[in-house]
């Protein structure tokens, strides 16, 4: 009989650690969901589509909705992508090659051998908090999703300023 009880115990451990643990945003990303950008209100519009089934993933990739539309945004970015694969990815390339970078201070490119092309999302610090793929992104994507999660200047001098000791 206590056999019988360690393993449900087991089990319940294991249940409740599921429940409790997040998705990486590879582990998000390979599940066809952004981690950055996915609200959780989202998630709860899923059985209106009869998506039911995607829904636990989806909570465990999302953000919680704090003001109704909360985005998650960062101190700075790197744009990481190899040269030699200019020609599978040309909107990367036309994105990389135009003046649309150096609208964003806070954005580095990186070219790494081989590579393709991802976005390294860091906080103040440059500890990488999130790595999202973009090899399926368009020149206009990349711009939108950077005016969308890296903080302006002015941002990144109010948030240093508020939170100064």
């Amino acid at each position: 009989m206590g056999f019988h009880v360690l393993i449900v115990l087991a089990f319940i451990g294991v249940l409740v650690a599921s429940v409790l643990t997040e998705f990486s945003a590879e582990d998000c990303w390979s599940l066809g969901l952004n981690k950055a950008n996915l609200l959780c209100s989202s998630c709860d519009n899923l059985p209106t589509f009869e998506l039911d089934i995607l829904k636990d993933h989806c909570n465990q990739c999302c953000h919680r909705d704090e003001s109704g539309h909360a985005v998650k945004r960062y101190a700075q970015a790197r744009l990481e992508v190899c040269t030699c694969k200019f020609g599978a990815y040309p909107q990367i390339q036309a994105f990389v090659k135009s003046d649309r970078p150096a609208k964003f201070p806070n954005l580095q490119i990186k070219y790494v051998r081989g590579l393709d092309p991802i976005i390294k999302l860091m906080d103040k610090d440059g500890n990488v908090q999130d790595v999202l793929a973009i090899d399926k992104w368009n020149t206009d994507s990349v711009e939108e999703f950077l005016k969308m999660h890296l903080l302006s200047d002015s941002e990144e001098n109010d948030f240093l300023e508020t939170n100064m000791i």
